[in-house]
């Protein structure tokens, strides 16, 4: 009687905490603390079962790059680096495609909405010397960022708790049980929705020069990322299942660059702490404890075989719903509540199939990552750029940016999708 009690209130809790996700999502990491303490409280889950549901794997690797993420930032390499890129371009379309291609390449290896802290302020000046209306490059700054953080361990937090809750390492990320992992599915999906982006600025002819204006301040904080990726990379080989040590690397290194930071720059630690992303660290955490509530009470148990007699034997159609389901769902709630109910799920649904869960997993991650760019709403990067767009006095509208985010997201969804299922439906 207790049991169906306490699976009935953690099914209401998650169902309400997910509403207000929506409702409220400038209080989302509230929600979420709020959620967990009342489940604790209920005694639906334990305290030593909440704090054991969190993985403190994942949350080391995002408060680590977290810190490294904003020294990098400081350093202004990746500004001075824009300004290159653009200087080199052979007219303005291909500059703003080269920012664009910047801005993928730091997200695979920093958070999303630091990468687009970093690269707006030089696409916003680009627009304003050619008196250009920055919004389609903002959109497009935002939408590049999604989609490459999702091709490495320490990209963005849906990647991460894919590679918690699959015990995948670093390397993993690019080949998995010898095939070619989400990496690629990325890379292939990035190819053909930069397609869609040059048509977006194929109008702009003119030559590009702008007077660089950047200074490096510091190497070092670019030089600590490069080690902190090898380091991961090199730890994946004796943490196989990666449990702990990735981690405790990025806090290491965290600890490092604040200590440089308190000795070179003379910065206050308590400030540089202060202005960290605690919103989705408490998040993450409450996030944890809900999912966690529902694997206790055995709900994603029940609907994982709900959803196997659904689809029954036909993986294809397994596949394609959990791929279809995940877009749609992400475009308009936080992928990473979403994605933390759903991993669970659908390993479950792969036992229940017999089937390897690489394949669900992996499409999971694809849909609910990319799915975010279709609508403004649907990612923390693209509310930062919104944002932004707004601070300098040009509102975006809904269907202004789905305009670019859906056909972007469509060209890398669908290729990604195919990859995906032609190299892991056999397994």
């Amino acid at each position: 009687m207790i049991q169906n009690i306490n699976s009935f209130i953690s099914l209401f809790i998650f169902c309400c905490a997910y509403l207000l996700f929506i409702l409220l999502p400038e209080r989302r990491s509230l929600v979420a603390l709020t959620a967990a303490f009342i489940l604790i409280l209920f005694k639906v889950i334990s305290l030593s079962d909440a704090f054991l549901a969190i993985n403190w794997n994942v949350m080391g690797i995002f408060v680590g790059m977290l810190v490294v993420a904003e020294s990098f930032m400081a350093s202004r390499v990746p500004a001075v680096v824009a300004e290159k890129l653009v200087n080199a371009s052979k007219n303005t379309a291909w500059a703003l495609l080269a920012i664009c291609i910047l801005t993928s390449f730091i997200s695979a290896f920093v958070e999303n909405v630091a990468t687009v802290l970093i690269m707006a302020p030089i696409a916003i000046s680009l627009c304003q010397k050619l008196k250009i209306n920055p919004t389609n490059v903002l959109i497009a700054i935002a939408v590049s960022s999604n989609l490459q953080g999702t091709a490495t361990l320490i990209g963005d937090p849906p990647s991460m708790l894919l590679g918690g809750f699959a015990k995948m390492n670093f390397l993993d990320f690019f080949f998995y049980q010898g095939k070619p992992s989400i990496f690629f599915a990325v890379e292939l999906g990035a190819l053909s929705s930069f397609i869609v982006l040059y048509f977006l600025f194929r109008k702009y002819r003119q030559k590009t020069q702008l007077i660089e204006l950047e200074k490096v301040n510091s190497w070092v904080p670019t030089i600590v990322l490069i080690v902190l990726i090898f380091a991961l990379v090199v730890s994946s080989f004796w943490d196989k299942g990666c449990s702990f040590a990735a981690g405790k690397i990025c806090m290491v290194f965290a600890l490092l660059v604040v200590c440089w930071e308190k000795i070179y720059n003379k910065k206050s630690v308590w400030q540089g702490i202060k202005k960290l992303d605690w919103d989705t660290t408490f998040f993450l955490m409450g996030i944890f404890i809900l999912v966690g509530s529902l694997t206790y009470t055995g709900w994603i148990s029940r609907i994982a075989t709900g959803l196997s007699k659904l689809v029954g034997a036909n993986l294809f159609i397994g596949y394609t719903t959990l791929v279809v389901l995940a877009v749609i769902l992400s475009a308009f709630v936080d992928n990473v509540p979403f994605l933390a109910a759903m991993l669970p799920l659908a390993i479950e649904m792969a036992q229940t199939l017999g089937i390897s869960p690489s394949l669900f997993l992996f499409g999971l991650l694809i849909g609910a990552s990319l799915g975010g760019n279709i609508t403004p709403i649907g990612a923390s990067a693209n509310i930062v750029a919104c944002g932004l767009l707004k601070k300098e006095g040009y509102p975006v509208r809904f269907g202004q940016f789905v305009r670019i985010g859906g056909p972007f997201t469509v060209a890398a969804v669908s290729v990604a999708y195919i990859f995906i299922w032609l190299v892991w439906s056999k397994v």
